[in-house]
């Protein structure tokens, strides 16, 4: 999401934009491919999601809307974030020359598909964040507090929840280029993707940087909190399994333990986390490098795409971890399965 002084596409020569992933013709061709899987592989992962929690009344629980919101946020990348990068990055290869308006940052023109894409992403990341963090509060409390899970936990409560994180998400992703004339968008020849960068100005002033150090300032606060939660009610599980092996459970101990349900739930969230934070962890390295006047111009690239490939992660863990999901899912894919059989 953030970038600093690296070149845009007016800038290149065939050294400067020359990043690892697209020196040659073979490399590039590889780069679009991967980028055409990514979408396909985000569109069709999220599509089944939202089939499955939409369409089954077991998933219309506060647990299925967050899921639900979480697929909202990776489909709009694999729909309009990466669909913008292949197609700046297939005219470039064809005719071996960048689309005009890579040339500009967002600043110099009057529309600038960057001003869209941009905070597209970054809302769309924040609001990744925000709802793992919602779901592992959804399920510490119904670890932790099993008999206070249902009072507390509402849909309505939760749909209030999911509508104010994309609102505030949505607020601080526009809100460098809203507050500061100094910031730009623009689409980077390092990362491959439409990233906040300088304006007309050469170096970042203080300014500039207390407003973008927003977005790392949110994330690490609420990833930070996540993984703690996590660590608690992993470990409530984890004692709770204990005392299952060494004590005769009474009828009164049962009812105020989480259920086996709640307890695999638990452990679901908790991989979200973990997946979601090992393909953060590069931007937060690569943030941190800026600041300190780094360019890393490969690590940019893989950093981003690290990332975007979290939008197609989920389906797959719930498909692993969850197995009235994966039940739910085969039922809604037996019809085409069956259809190629017949036909072939």
């Amino acid at each position: 999401m953030i970038e600093s002084s690296t070149p845009t596409m007016l800038d290149r020569t065939e050294q400067a934009h020359c990043t690892v992933c697209c020196c040659t013709l073979a490399n590039k061709i590889l780069m679009v491919l991967f980028m055409v899987l990514l979408i396909f592989a985000t569109l069709f992962g999220n599509l089944v999601t939202l089939a499955v929690v939409l369409g089954t009344k077991h998933f219309h629980t506060p647990q299925g809307y967050l899921k639900a919101s979480l697929a909202v946020a990776d489909l709009a990348v694999g729909i309009f974030v990466v669909p913008l990068s292949v197609y700046a990055e297939v005219y470039l290869m064809v005719t071996d020359s960048a689309p005009e308006w890579t040339s500009y940052n967002s600043q110099s023109v009057s529309f600038h598909p960057c001003n869209i894409i941009g905070p597209i992403f970054a809302g769309c990341t924040l609001v990744s964040i925000t709802t793992i963090f919602f779901l592992t509060i959804e399920r510490s409390i119904a670890v932790l507090r099993p008999l206070h899970k249902d009072s507390v936990i509402t849909r309505k409560r939760t749909t209030i929840l999911i509508v104010l994180s994309w609102v505030g998400s949505f607020f601080l992703a526009v809100c460098p280029i809203v507050f500061s004339s100094e910031i730009a968008l623009e689409y980077n020849s390092c990362s491959r993707m439409c990233n906040y960068a300088l304006g007309t100005i050469g170096k970042f002033p203080s300014q500039a940087w207390n407003i973008l150090l927003l977005f790392p300032a949110f994330d690490f606060t609420l990833l930070g909190g996540t993984v703690v939660i996590n660590i608690i009610s992993l470990s409530s599980i984890r004692q709770h399994s204990r005392r299952r092996k060494h004590l005769a459970e009474s009828e009164s101990q049962s009812t105020t333990k989480p259920t086996f349900s709640d307890i695999k739930a638990a452990k679901t969230i908790g991989t979200l986390t973990v997946a979601f934070t090992v393909s953060f962890t590069p931007i937060a390295v690569f943030v941190v490098g800026n600041v300190l006047g780094n360019k890393w111009c490969n690590f940019s690239f893989f950093a981003f795409w690290i990332l975007a490939t979290n939008s197609c992660w989920n389906v797959i863990i719930y498909s692993v971890r969850d197995q009235k999901f994966r039940l739910r899912a085969q039922k809604l894919l037996m019809p085409f399965h069956r259809k190629n059989t017949t036909k072939t």
